[in-house]
C-alpha cells in the first residue's frame, strides 16, 4: 500500500506543479503578449481533477484531511473506536459511489472529445474519479484491518530503524500542538497529541 500511496503522491504533486506552471503562462500570454492561448485554462481544470481525486485519496490515507474531532475526543475510548469504524464505513460508501458513478461517467463520455484537445477523450479526463475511488477504498480497507499507517515518506528520511508493529509505530508518531484552550478561555500548554 505504501507504493500505491507514493504513486498517488507523485501524481498529485506532478499535477500541482503543472498547474503552477500553466496558469502563469496563461497570464503571460493574455496580458503581456495580448494573445491569450486557449489551452492553459482547460488543461489546468483537467489537472485539478487529477489533483483533487488522486491527491485526496493520498491525504485521507494519512488522515491529513480537515476534520473536527473535538466531540469524538470527548468520548470514551471504546466509543471512539466504534465512531472511527462508522466513519470508515461511510467513507467506503463514498469511495464506492466514486467507483460506480465515476465509472459510468467515464463510460458515457468516452467517445466525446474536448474542443481544445480534440485528441483527448472526455472519458479519459474523468478517469481520476473512479481511480481515486479505488485508491481511497483500498486505503480504507487498510486502515480498518491493519490500523493507521505511518507516513512512508517521513519513515524513509528517518534515521531510526523501526522494528515495531504498525500500532506501535502509529502510537509513536506525534504532532506538536502549541496550545489548547480551556473552557474558561485561557490557554494551556499541551506537549503532544497522538497523530490519528
Amino acid at each position: 500500500m505504501d507504493y500505491l500511496y507514493l504513486a498517488c503522491v507523485v501524481v498529485g504533486c506532478t499535477a500541482l506543479v503543472a498547474i503552477s506552471a500553466i496558469i502563469p503562462w496563461a497570464v503571460f500570454t493574455r496580458y503581456v503578449l495580448n494573445s491569450a492561448a486557449s489551452w492553459p485554462e482547460p488543461l489546468a481544470v483537467l489537472l485539478t481533477i487529477v489533483l483533487t481525486f488522486i491527491g485526496a485519496a493520498a491525504g485521507y490515507r494519512l488522515n491529513l484531511h480537515m476534520n473536527v474531532s473535538y466531540f469524538a475526543d470527548q468520548l470514551p475510548e471504546r466509543f471512539r473506536i466504534l465512531l472511527d469504524l462508522v466513519v470508515q464505513l461511510l467513507m467506503a460508501l463514498i469511495a464506492a459511489f466514486m467507483i460506480v458513478w465515476g465509472g459510468r461517467l467515464v463510460e458515457v463520455t468516452w467517445h466525446n472529445t474536448i474542443a481544445d484537445f480534440p485528441f483527448l477523450s472526455v472519458g479519459v479526463t474523468y478517469l481520476p474519479i473512479p481511480v481515486g475511488g479505488i485508491c481511497l477504498l483500498l486505503f480504507i480497507i487498510e486502515r480498518v484491518f491493519l490500523g493507521a499507517p505511518i507516513d512512508p515518506i517521513s519513515r524513509a528520511f528517518s534515521s531510526e530503524v523501526d522494528t515495531g508493529s504498525r500500532q506501535e509505530a502509529a502510537s509513536k508518531q506525534r504532532i506538536e500542538l502549541p496550545f489548547r484552550f480551556n473552557r474558561n478561555g485561557s490557554s494551556s500548554s499541551r506537549e503532544t497529541a497522538p497523530f490519528e
